[in-house]
């Protein structure tokens, strides 16, 4: 025999719903999830520093011509010669070098370059004129 209780429409349920509470919770676990890996993990930047205001900061210009002819500072140099003259660029903390290549200068000449720059150990380096290899 099966019992079956009726309920009449004005009588009150006292049980609670818990599924939105469920829900909540399991949202909430997943965003916890998510962002506390992000939260502890860290990549060590090395920041630059302030320069002194007192003096200016040096900067060289290094122009690569398109027959292959390396220039710093306007004056021609050869490759054998040129780590010794970027030397003190590594040691200074407020110089920089900035490579002017032509565009139509060969890729092995660049890398050659390149190459002799970090043996010299010039770590602040820019590139001028960006705008005319948009095309390559």
């Amino acid at each position: 025999m099966v019992r079956r209780r009726v309920v009449a429409d004005c009588e009150l349920l006292g049980d609670l719903n818990i599924t939105p509470l469920i829900d909540v919770m399991l949202v909430l676990l997943v965003m916890f999830i998510i962002t506390v890996p992000a939260m502890t993990h860290k990549v060590p930047i090395d920041l630059p520093t302030g320069m002194a205001a007192d003096r200016p900061p040096t900067m060289q210009r290094l122009a690569i011509a398109a027959d292959g002819a390396v220039r710093l500072d306007g004056a021609p140099i050869a490759m054998a010669a040129l780590a010794t003259r970027l030397e003190p660029l590594a040691t200074d903390a407020g110089a920089s070098l900035v490579i002017d290549p032509d565009p139509q200068a060969r890729y092995e000449v660049f890398d050659r370059t390149l190459a002799v720059i970090r043996q010299a150990g010039v770590e602040r380096l820019g590139f001028a004129n960006n705008a005319r290899f948009a095309r390559f």
